[in-house]
């Protein structure tokens, strides 16, 4: 049966991390302009994706309980990382915006570039995974849709957009979606407990943006305005 809120966090964590991956692969080949970036962070990424799907399938032989705490885990791990990203993210987009900051990255060189593309694309796909990983043993058919969908969205707006894709600003989408595996966690170890309908994900969710989105930019007026001085 489909289920939307595994369907949206799938789709939602994929695209987070493979836009950041694509972005990369972009940037570097504009400054090499070696199109084997592109079929490097590709790799990266399947290589990391494909077993990822294998281990979820095979953790939903487990007994619900110790799969639902698992899972639990996981997000919240990650979604506390990505709160943290997202803070980075919006102080980043503050300094910019003030002109205080500006946007920097080191070149690396023609050797190295194929590397660091794969590099990149593995990295990327090992922090979706992790989500993915939690996500697939409650729905395997919902979330595979989910990552799959996310892979062609992205594969399309770095199509689409290529030169624009680096410029694309992720922290309120980092936002959203620590938010949203933030919410899946607390949902799951309290129905690891109690029986709970699904209708509470809402409520918790906007709790948990509210939250998140407090956190991230709680002491970034300050930097701004000093920019702005």
């Amino acid at each position: 049966m489909f289920n939307v809120g595994i369907f949206l966090a799938a789709i939602g964590i994929t695209m987070l991390e493979l836009s950041e991956a694509s972005a990369v692969a972009i940037a570097l080949y504009q400054e090499q302009r070696n199109a084997n970036v592109y079929f490097a962070a590709a790799l990266g990424v399947i290589v990391i994706l494909l077993p990822a799907t294998l281990v979820g399938n095979f953790i939903s032989f487990f007994p619900l309980f110790y799969v639902r705490i698992f899972s639990a885990t996981l997000l919240l791990y990650f979604g506390l990382r990505l709160v943290r990203s997202a803070r980075r993210a919006v102080r980043h987009s503050l300094l910019a915006a003030s002109g205080a900051a500006q946007a920097h990255h080191e070149e690396p060189g023609k050797r190295g570039i194929v590397a660091t593309a794969f590099s990149v694309g593995t990295v990327e796909a090992f922090e979706a995974a992790i989500v993915i990983v939690a996500l697939l043993p409650q729905n395997f058919s919902s979330a595979l849709e989910g990552v799959a969908g996310g892979a062609i969205v992205v594969l399309l707006a770095s199509y689409a957009l290529r030169m624009r894709v680096r410029k694309i600003k992720q922290a309120n989408m980092k936002m959203a979606v620590s938010a949203l595996l933030l919410t899946f966690a607390f949902f799951w170890y309290a129905e690891s407990v109690f029986v709970l309908d699904d209708l509470i994900l809402i409520p918790v969710f906007i709790l948990c943006f509210l939250a998140v989105y407090f956190v991230s930019h709680r002491g970034h007026g300050n930097s701004a305005a000093a920019g702005n001085a």
